[in-house]
């Protein structure tokens, strides 16, 4: 666990669906880059844990013992010559709590779960525009491994998908 300031980055638990349900309707805006997961995320009470989203693929971080954030770690593929690669599927902290470096410590707490649990490598995926986000994984260690240009549609203006990893291995 890491903890800095107030903040505290633990395992989720299945007792964290509702925060993190109310977190991901608050996190997701129009303007962050998917009208269609806006909508869906704000028009439905779905549950944030299911079948393909267990509390155990997912760090959460908690500012005076409220969930402000979530890091969501999944394997990209279900082949065995892919399992030591493990990648981030949902990133998100509550705008109250945006600029505090929370983001920072869930990526960093997902690095040290991951290392020690022997994975090689962790990717991800983000939106050319999101620069804010692309500069705190190149902090953070992360590399461009390459891009799906003009990926996405987004306010009518297309958005490359910039694919960035970092080794997590143990250095010898």
């Amino acid at each position: 666990m890491i903890e800095e300031k107030q903040v505290r980055v633990r395992p989720a638990r299945l007792t964290d669906d509702t925060a993190l349900t109310r977190l991901e309707s608050a996190a997701w805006s129009a303007e962050a880059g998917f009208p269609s997961v806006f909508e869906r995320v704000t028009a439905t009470n779905a549950p944030f844990f299911g079948a393909d989203n267990p509390p155990d693929a997912h760090l959460v971080a908690e500012l005076n013992g409220s969930v402000v954030g979530y890091i969501r770690l999944k394997a990209p593929t279900r082949l065995p010559e892919n399992a030591h690669v493990m990648q981030v599927q949902g990133l998100a902290v509550h705008p109250s709590a945006r600029r505090r470096g929370i983001g920072a410590m869930l990526l960093t707490a997902a690095v040290q779960r991951l290392r020690e649990r022997g994975t090689r490598k962790l990717t991800l995926r983000v939106l050319s525009s999101n620069t804010a986000a692309i500069a705190l994984y190149e902090r953070l260690g992360f590399v461009h491994e390459g891009a799906l240009r003009d990926e996405f549609m987004i306010n009518g203006r297309y958005v490359d998908d910039v694919l960035m990893a970092i080794f997590v291995e143990p250095q010898a």
